[in-house]
C-alpha cells in the first residue's frame, strides 16, 4: 500500500546551502548523496511525495538525474528557487504554487484531514479553526515553532534531511495544544 509523504528544501546542487543552514557535509556532493539516500530510505516507488519548494539549485540537466533517483510521484509545490524543477516539469506529477490535500482518516469527525501545502509560513489558512493543518517550508528552521498551532516547517533541514510520513506529521500535530477557537470553555 502506498503512503504519502511531505518534505521541502532540498536546495540539490546549491553548494551555498551548507553555510547559509549550517548543513553537516564537507560539499555539495555529499549533501545531495545523503539527501537522495535518506529520500529512498523512507519512500518506496509507488508512495507519493508533497514537496513543497526549493527542489534544487542547478542547471535543469544536473536536476534531472537527481530527481531521476528519488523515489515515488512527486507533487511540487513552487518555492522561489524553482527555475531548473519547472524545467524538469515532466518528472512531477503537477506543479503548484498551493494545495489543499484531503487524506482519508477516520480519526478525524468527519473521515478525513485537509492539509494546506505552501512554500511559506501562514498564520492562517483555510480553516484552521477546524483543525487543518498547514506544512510549509522555506524557513530552514529559523522560524520558532508554535505549540498552539496546527502547522509546522517540513523542511529537511528540521527533521534530519528525512521526509516525513503523513503518519509523522499527524503524530507531530497530536503533541501540539492547539484548541477550536470557537471551542466553549466548562464553567
Amino acid at each position: 500500500m502506498s503512503k504519502i509523504f511531505f518534505t521541502s528544501d532540498h536546495h540539490f546542487g546549491h553548494k551555498n546551502i551548507i553555510k547559509f543552514s549550517e548543513r553537516p557535509f564537507k560539499d555539495v556532493h555529499e549533501m545531495d548523496e545523503i539527501l537522495i539516500q535518506r529520500w529512498n530510505e523512507k519512500v518506496n516507488p509507488e508512495d507519493e511525495v508533497y514537496h513543497l519548494g526549493d527542489v534544487g539549485l542547478s542547471s535543469s540537466g544536473k536536476l534531472r538525474k537527481i530527481l531521476d533517483r528519488l523515489n515515488g510521484k512527486i507533487y511540487l509545490i513552487n518555492g522561489n528557487h524553482e527555475k531548473s524543477a519547472q524545467s524538469c516539469h515532466s518528472r512531477f506529477e503537477w506543479i503548484k504554487d498551493y494545495y489543499e490535500l484531503t487524506i482519508k482518516d477516520d480519526e478525524f469527525e468527519r473521515g478525513e484531514q485537509l492539509i494546506v501545502l505552501f512554500h511559506y509560513a501562514m498564520r492562517e489558512w483555510n480553516a484552521s479553526h477546524w483543525g487543518t493543518y498547514h506544512l510549509y517550508g522555506h524557513s530552514h528552521g529559523t522560524l520558532s515553532d508554535d505549540p498552539t498551532s496546527l502547522s509546522f516547517d517540513i523542511g529537511v533541514d528540521c527533521h534530519n534531511f528525512y521526509p516525513l510520513s503523513y503518519e509523522e506529521v499527524k503524530a507531530i500535530m497530536k503533541t501540539k495544544s492547539w484548541k477550536p477557537p470557537f471551542e466553549k470553555e466548562n464553567r
